[in-house]
């Protein structure tokens, strides 16, 4: 079972405690703080590269993208109930914005078990917006590796929304505009 060292609270905690090391002079040797995980991957928070994600264009609620996460092969992982990090077309500037305003609770993936984000790539009711061909996802926004699809036609996006993961993809349905 593959382990993470940490979770993004801790890895912001190592970062924070490195930052003072350094403009404090500290010298030596550095320490990581791990993530208390169990060893059966309890604990554990699932990173873009653990997960196989998928991307289906759905209909319904003036028509959305959503995306379905599994955990790969022999990974058991936790999502957190966050949106993910996301933005249309090679552009970082217009990033996908969350549409709960409160976090959902973590999603436990293994085997077949899969989390649900739905993301609206135009949350206006106008005719503004740019026409894109990719969305790109990652699990957090820091990540150097994150999953780009491109999109059966080009797509308007003018100011995106994602849901949070969800295990039922009944809530992961964003509002209409």
């Amino acid at each position: 079972m593959r382990q993470h060292l940490s979770s993004r609270p801790v890895r912001f905690v190592v970062a924070a405690l490195a930052a003072v090391g350094l403009t404090a002079g500290a010298v030596g040797p550095a320490t990581a703080l791990a993530h208390p995980a169990e060893s059966d991957g309890v604990g554990q928070f699932c990173g873009t590269n653990d997960l196989k994600l998928s991307l289906t264009t759905k209909t319904q609620a003036g028509g959305y993208f959503q995306i379905k996460a599994q955990a790969k092969p022999g990974i058991t992982c936790y999502l957190d109930g966050l949106y993910p990090a996301a933005h249309f077309g090679s552009s970082t500037k217009d990033p996908v914005r969350h549409i709960e305003q409160a976090v959902s609770e973590p999603v436990k993936l293994s085997g077949s078990l899969a989390a649900y984000t739905g993301i609206n790539p135009k949350s206006t009711n106008n005719d503004k917006g740019t026409k894109q061909r990719t969305l790109t996802v990652a699990v957090l926004n820091f990540e150097y590796k994150p999953v780009t699809f491109t999109l059966t036609e080009a797509t308007t996006v003018d100011k995106p929304v994602a849901t949070n993961w969800h295990s039922n993809p009944a809530d992961a349905v964003p509002p209409v505009a």
